[in-house]
């Protein structure tokens, strides 16, 4: 299944834990999801949707890939280090299902983060029955 998210803004973090709970398969209750981010600019991670935090995780990246920084993809399209931060963030991530639902610890959620925004993305949401596994 494929969730939208719509960015307004060129680095984004948006919480969709909820959006993947709902995009689990009606009838599984014991499995694994795995949420997909099918663009080079973007990526997906699990971790605290707290505002501070997502700040300074939006200041780390900035820190660590600072754009115009002379990458030679820049003379493409000017998105170098879209690229370069999309690839440390990773696309996809896998989560344990237990009664239905994602089973993410206390304060973990499920992130988007945008690289290259405002943008119209998708996420695949692919979820794996275990039941009946010997």
């Amino acid at each position: 299944m494929s969730i939208r998210v719509e960015t307004d803004e060129r680095v984004e973090i948006r919480d969709v834990t909820a959006d993947v709970s709902r995009a689990i398969s009606d009838g599984v209750s014991e499995g694994v999801c795995t949420v997909f981010v099918p663009h080079t600019t973007a990526g997906v991670v699990v971790n605290e949707s707290e505002g501070r935090l997502i700040a300074d995780v939006e200041r780390v990246l900035e820190g660590l890939v600072p754009r115009g920084d002379g990458y030679e993809h820049d003379s493409i399209d000017d998105n170098g280090d879209a690229h370069l931060r999309a690839m440390l963030l990773g696309t996809s991530v896998s989560i344990p299902i237990e009664n239905g639902s994602p089973a993410l610890g206390t304060w973990q959620s499920i992130l988007f983060v945008e690289c290259d925004g405002p943008r119209s993305r998708s996420l695949e949401v692919v979820t794996v029955s275990a039941e009946g596994i010997d």
